[in-house]
């Protein structure tokens, strides 16, 4: 007799939209939510004005919000207490306090687009994870030391956790895949609150008294993703099993801008984009914003994706954007 599927978990959804570019990035990912994954629960977070910015920061277009409201998304509002003007990334460890307390969720950065049901992603809510597409982008090693594993050692032995146990032992020693190191695009847990609070916690313990070790590091923009391996090796978390293997692939996709999303993304990722941005109400939000005017309207998307051979890309981001500055076609 066959066994019955266990039903998923019923979780949230959550991004930051704010004025500027990261409300249009909010309607594409909103509405590709909407087509991929019907039902499915969308928070977006607001930052709210205050001393730590020196402009409204509140997504002030009426039209972007009304748009966001219509594809389901549930509009929350912020506090930036500890970071806002001076380290935006910062809202994504704030905006964790506006969701529902005990409810297990899913943060995703804005410049994000869904490409299949999220219901099919094998979440594990009481082992967190984050994202493994990434680069060797922190620490830079200085050159008479310490090294990577003493940097990243200090800050393990700064809250009390277990070093040698988020080490990936088939790398060499010395080499940055060794570490536990994530981009902080996605990542989940049981609990926004409890995951939010110690986030904070250790963000602002690394930034306001950073270990001797970390004495040559630059930590902005870096600091989300120096301190989120500890946040989740804390829970209990780690690197990412095959569950999870649709996000950052079949399931979503981070872009970063319209540009890159054409040079390198699957065929699916631009046709989902091209399908929800023709959608007459969307078309009338996004023609305002560079980018989609641009790579999807003026159709230069699709000049940009014959410069690239998906099969064969270029190993560094950089050299990406480079070839697209070079060409004419880089737009932030």
């Amino acid at each position: 007799m066959a066994r019955k599927k266990t039903p998923a978990q019923a979780f949230n959804i959550l991004i930051v939209a704010q004025a500027g570019r990261l409300q249009y990035e909010a309607v594409l990912f909103a509405a590709s939510l909407a087509a991929t994954s019907p039902g499915a629960r969308l928070y977006v977070a607001e930052p709210q004005p205050g001393p730590n910015w020196r402009s409204d920061p509140r997504v002030t277009a009426a039209p972007v919000r009304a748009l966001l409201e219509s594809l389901g998304a549930t509009i929350v509002p912020f506090e930036s207490r500890h970071f806002g003007q001076s380290w935006p990334y910062g809202n994504k460890i704030e905006a964790l306090a506006a969701l529902p307390a005990g409810e297990p969720f899913v943060f995703f950065d804005t410049d994000t687009l869904v490409t299949a049901p999220l219901a099919e992603v094998g979440f594990d809510f009481a082992r967190p994870a984050a994202s493994m597409r990434r680069e060797g982008s922190w620490p830079v090693v200085p050159l008479y030391g310490p090294g990577y594993g003493g940097i990243w050692k200090s800050l393990y032995d700064r809250f009390g956790l277990d070093f040698a146990g988020t080490l990936d032992l088939s790398q060499p020693d010395e080499y940055w895949q060794r570490y536990l190191y994530f981009n902080a695009g996605w990542f989940f847990y049981r609990c926004p609150r409890l995951f939010g609070e110690r986030f904070a916690d250790y963000a602002l313990s690394i930034r306001d008294d950073p270990p001797v070790e970390l004495a040559c590091q630059s930590l902005d923009p870096w600091l989300d993703q120096v301190a989120l391996p500890l946040v989740i090796h804390s829970f209990g978390g780690g690197r990412p099993g095959p569950g999870l293997a649709g996000l950052d692939g079949a399931a979503t996709c981070h872009y970063r801008t319209l540009p890159l999303l054409y040079a390198r993304e699957s065929d699916r990722a631009v046709a989902v984009l091209e399908e929800v941005a023709g959608q007459k109400e969307i078309r009338r939000v996004l023609r305002d914003w560079d980018q989609a005017r641009e790579m999807v309207y003026r159709n230069r998307g699709a000049k940009v994706r014959a410069l690239f051979d998906r099969a064969d890309l270029p190993r560094r981001e950089k050299t990406v954007r480079n070839t697209l500055r070079q060409a004419g076609y880089w737009i932030r």
